[in-house]
């Protein structure tokens, strides 16, 4: 496995965090990040590079193997694009950027941020793109009016079997957190909130629930990791195309307090990037992907990612078929890209 960083220390602004990757029509990919003075800061925007396909300059052909040699170095004819600003709405903090493509292509793109100082007071706002993110439409409000976060708040949305667009949502309000679920016919317009993921407060450490996951296991079936306060992913499951959700309720899988992300590999396997670490703000390191061949019932293999002493965080993670593609946040100075190879 390879890993490259999608720029240097030559970069336009501070810090940077929260990976967001999606594929593009040519065969390679986009990635975009919050970045500004720091987290929270006015001067954050949204940001974004695109790498140009694999081919035989780059250490392979797209979709082969990848090569042992280095990628091309950064800067003209580099792999990775210089960062570019691609959303900006207002001179307030801008957060957590959600790219999801609406056609197999990767053509018709989608972004969701959020803007406010305070993330309680987060707009959810969106913008589309026809041409694999060249161009991107004027950023409008995904729900007119609304504080706190609709559509996607951290990892992608998934396209039902049903047809319709599903996002994992949550809203952090002071001293609760809670999940819930938005959907929409198009993947553009008209979201719709289900009702909050119950859980058990009693029996419940800290906060509680935000940023889920999602993946199908089969028509009408749903299923969502959550990242807890609790010391454990928690996960609820929905038997009816989304719509209503079950309790959530502690997995075996450790988790401290960070992002996580699923993907779904051609042969059914569950693939998931997070930080296998347990205790609400532990280390934000190791970066590992964990494999699950029963639906998320158990995860016995694993590739590490990274893992000296720092914070390698928020993966974003893209399934092609059988290979997988990763972003995520390496000690919010860079973006860093891997390739994981699944076991077997």
């Amino acid at each position: 496995m390879r890993t490259e960083h999608v720029f240097g220390d030559l970069r336009p602004f501070a810090q940077c965090h929260a990976a967001t990757l999606v594929g593009r029509p040519d065969g390679g990919w986009l990635a975009a990040w919050f970045a500004g003075t720091r987290e929270g800061h006015e001067d954050v925007a949204i940001w974004a590079a695109t790498r140009r396909p694999r081919n035989a300059s780059d250490g392979g052909s797209d979709g082969g193997e990848t090569s042992a040699e280095p990628p091309p170095p950064l800067g003209p004819g580099a792999a990775w694009s210089a960062p570019r600003p691609i959303a900006r709405v207002r001179a307030e903090a801008h957060w957590n950027p959600v790219l999801f493509a609406l056609d197999t292509g990767g053509e018709a793109l989608v972004l969701h941020f959020k803007v406010g100082e305070r993330i309680r007071h987060w707009e959810t706002w969106h913008q589309s793109s026809t041409d694999g993110g060249e161009t991107w439409t004027p950023a409008t409000p995904l729900v007119p009016g609304d504080r706190g976060g609709r559509g996607a708040v951290r990892a992608k949305p998934i396209r039902l079997a049903s047809g319709d667009w599903l996002a994992g949502a949550s809203l952090e309000r002071k001293g609760r957190w809670d999940v819930f679920f938005d959907r929409s016919p198009g993947g553009l317009t008209n979201w719709r909130a289900t009702p909050l993921v119950e859980r058990d407060r009693r029996a419940f450490g800290g906060k509680g629930l935000i940023q889920p996951t999602l993946w199908e296991s089969r028509p009408g079936h749903v299923h969502a990791l959550l990242r807890s306060t609790d010391g454990r992913v928690h996960r609820s499951d929905s038997d009816d195309d989304g719509n209503t959700w079950s309790p959530a309720y502690p997995t075996a899988l450790p988790n401290n307090n960070s992002g996580l992300d699923v993907a779904r590999l051609a042969d059914g396997r569950l693939a998931l990037a997070c930080n296998p670490v347990p205790g609400n703000w532990a280390a934000r390191t190791p970066l590992s992907v964990l494999f699950s061949e029963d639906n998320g019932a158990t995860w016995p293999a694993r590739v590490d990612v990274e893992t000296e002493p720092g914070e390698f965080s928020y993966p974003a993670l893209v399934a092609r078929g059988d290979r997988l593609a990763l972003a995520y946040t390496w000690n919010r100075r860079r973006i860093a890209f891997a390739e994981p190879t699944p076991p077997g």
